[in-house]
């Protein structure tokens, strides 16, 4: 069966733009940056961005494209004969991870929306937002019928294939939702105030870059936010046609990637300080805080349903890649059709989700690691193990396996005076820093170098 292949290479990189720009963007970057100082770390972020996550997104989309293959299929291609193509499988393993706690939270999403529709969050509930937000989270199944029609909505688009599916639903799903973060930002700069919030962005307190901690935050921001390691961009770039071009399609990615996650910092924190609300409130930030500021501005309950309108497409759009993982490969490994497999892959995730929400509820005194309850526990293993190896195992195919002159045909830089300093990047330095995140996420960074 001849794979498929997108439409156009915009219809590729709004589809890559879609899978990089997700909750990651909109509600992790808002209190990571919240929590490390603003100015300092956003420039810290640009920089990581630039230098590592960029060279890492083309690594690992060239890898699909010279492969035309899954995440397991195109090191098996790459690197027959050897037990390679089993890191294929730290991105399978996180993608079934990381839908099954991301359906939850974009399921709470289309909860806040519906009700900025009907009005019911126009004004505070009799418990408050932070009330309200509890008693929903917490209940038995009320938002697992939310999750269960988010995880419908990235199967039936999903099933459409990558043209008529993927590609067609980004087309729309990235422009609205730049127009909508933009429409945003500019109500959130009308607010009284709001210069302290962009003070707050763009002006850094370099006394911040003294505390190694920024710079490993900064660091993982970047990785994470591009969707690296997982597959997906890899999936991604298996349908891209040989004539398109990838170092400036990656770059563009980057870039876009980038401006959201601004954007959405310029719409949160104008509206965060002319309340007087704690820049670093964490991750209650987007579903307490902001519906209690919403409620204080004008048109508020206008502006409540526009965020979560846009915060919903941002995560079907990183959710649809998510999916595709699993689905490109046990479609090639079993010969099974893209119908079967897209609803069976989105079902074993809908029902690992179920797991997810009741540890909110009836289940929240389970705790798989340490203290941490079901998703806490899902996302650490994802984000801080299975995602750092797979981006690593990416890396040292790239760097150290493949001959130097195949990387860079593979990634178009063959005649390029920027191809030396990219093979440079991929082959020691991405190496050493995901590793540098590796030992942060898992406690022993500080063991190894007590200094930091």
């Amino acid at each position: 069966m001849a794979r498929e292949k997108w439409g156009t290479k915009l219809g590729f990189m709004l589809a890559a733009m879609g899978s990089a720009v997700g909750l990651g963007n909109i509600w992790r970057f808002s209190f990571v940056a919240g929590n490390n100082g603003g100015g300092a770390f956003l420039i810290l972020y640009l920089l990581f961005v630039v230098l590592i996550g960029v060279p890492l997104l083309l690594t690992e989309v060239s890898i699909g494209r010279k492969a035309e293959s899954d995440v397991i299929g195109s090191f098996k291609k790459l690197a027959p004969k050897t037990p390679w193509y089993l890191t294929g499988f730290f991105g399978i393993a996180s993608a079934f991870l990381i839908l099954s706690f991301y359906a939850v939270v974009a399921g709470w999403a289309m909860f806040y929306f519906w009700n900025y529709i009907n009005g019911s969050f126009f004004t505070s509930p009799d418990v408050g937002y932070e009330g309200a937000f509890g008693q929903f989270i917490s209940h038995s199944w009320h938002p697992i019928i939310w999750t269960a029609l988010f995880m419908t909505l990235t199967i039936v688009i999903v099933l459409g294939g990558v043209k008529r599916g993927i590609e067609a639903a980004n087309r729309i799903f990235m422009p609205l939702l730049a127009v909508l973060m933009i429409v945003l930002a500019f109500f959130s700069l009308s607010l009284d105030g709001a210069s302290e919030g962009m003070k707050f962005l763009f002006t850094p307190d370099w006394s911040a870059l003294s505390d190694p901690s920024i710079y490993i935050a900064a660091l993982g921001q970047a990785f994470f936010s591009l969707s690296l390691g997982m597959g997906a961009m890899l999936t991604y770039g298996s349908y891209l046609k040989k004539e398109n071009k990838l170092p400036s399609a990656t770059l563009g990615i980057g870039l876009m990637d980038t401006f959201f996650a601004v954007i959405s910092g310029i719409v949160i924190f104008p509206a965060v300080f002319a309340f007087g609300i704690d820049p670093s409130s964490g991750p209650p930030l987007v579903f307490i805080t902001l519906p209690t500021i919403f409620e204080q501005m004008p048109f508020g309950g206008v502006v409540g349903l526009i965020f979560f309108f846009a915060l919903v497409l941002a995560s079907l759009s990183s959710s649809v890649s998510i999916l595709e993982v699993p689905t490109a490969y046990f479609m090639r490994a079993f010969g099974w059709s893209r119908f079967a497999t897209s609803v069976l892959m989105g079902s074993i995730m809908f029902v690992m989700g179920i797991g997810v929400s009741l540890g909110f509820g009836v289940w929240s005194g389970v705790t798989p690691i340490g203290d941490l309850g079901i998703l806490d526990s899902m996302d650490y293993i994802a984000s801080n193990i299975l995602l750092p190896l797979g981006g690593l195992s990416m890396a040292l195919l790239v760097g150290w396996f493949l001959k130097k002159s195949e990387a860079l045909e593979a990634t178009d830089l063959s005649n390029s005076p920027i191809g030396g300093f990219w093979h440079f990047i991929v082959k020691y330095l991405a190496p050493i820093l995901i590793v540098i995140i590796f030992l942060n996420a898992v406690g022993l960074l500080s063991v190894i170098f007590p200094f930091l």
